[in-house]
């Protein structure tokens, strides 16, 4: 299966890099380029791509409005973005915008092969320095083993009524930053049944992906910090 891609940046030289590695491989193919945000938007919904590559700082419409334009109108649409600014506030911007992964531009290209793939299976990346900062940032709220939920809010009751008691549990362990396979120990389960839960709890809530799930409990207040 070739996957498809978008790329989304103002500086025509980075695109062209962008383009030298993606397609170097058999399985990925730049089926366009747009140097701003508005533009990257139109085109996505054009062209349809399997994955796009977002800067961030562009002139006029920026990549966090353009992401969550497209993942508003193309769910199927992953998004990365890519970015020189290693800023909290674009990363914690760019993932509740919808963004299924958040890379620094000094990414290695085989690393950002492995991230274009990853993404396109339904998963989410994350650079290493931001990931840790965000557990850093998270760190002291994590639940503990065995905690539970607390009432959530009247908006988001409706949402929540819909996971089972079952799919609760998993949905605690994502935000603790469990694996598939973690969780499938800590139930006492298949990694399979869990992965079939995860999905669940995706679709229930109208989240795009586990990064989505774990904003989403802690912003809920689903978990007791």
């Amino acid at each position: 299966m070739t996957i498809s891609l978008l790329l989304v940046d103002d500086q025509s030289l980075l695109r062209m890099g962008f383009r030298m590695v993606l397609e170097a491989e058999d399985d990925l193919e730049v089926v366009g380029e747009a140097a701003d945000g508005a533009t990257g938007a139109s085109m996505a919904t054009a062209l349809r791509p399997d994955v796009v590559l977002m800067d961030v700082r562009m002139p006029g419409s920026n990549g966090i409005d353009a992401t969550a334009q497209i993942t508003a109108t193309l769910p199927e649409c992953r998004v990365i973005i890519l970015t020189t600014f290693d800023l909290d506030e674009y990363a914690f911007a760019g993932l509740r915008a919808g963004a299924s992964g958040f890379l620094l531009k000094d990414t290695k290209p085989a690393e950002l092969v492995e991230a274009v793939r990853t993404v396109h299976r339904g998963d989410a990346v994350i650079a290493p320095r931001v990931t840790r900062r965000m557990l850093e940032l998270f760190g002291t709220r994590l639940p503990e083993a065995g905690a539970s939920a607390i009432t959530p809010t009247d908006a988001l009751e409706e949402d929540l009524a819909e996971l089972t008691p079952r799919e609760r549990e998993v949905l605690l362990a994502l935000a603790a930053g469990l694996s598939n396979a973690e969780i499938a120990a800590r139930l006492v389960v298949s990694e399979a049944t869990i992965k079939t839960h995860v999905g669940k709890v995706l679709g229930k809530l109208g989240l795009r992906d586990r990064v989505q799930a774990v904003i989403f409990a802690y912003e809920s207040g689903l978990v007791r910090p």
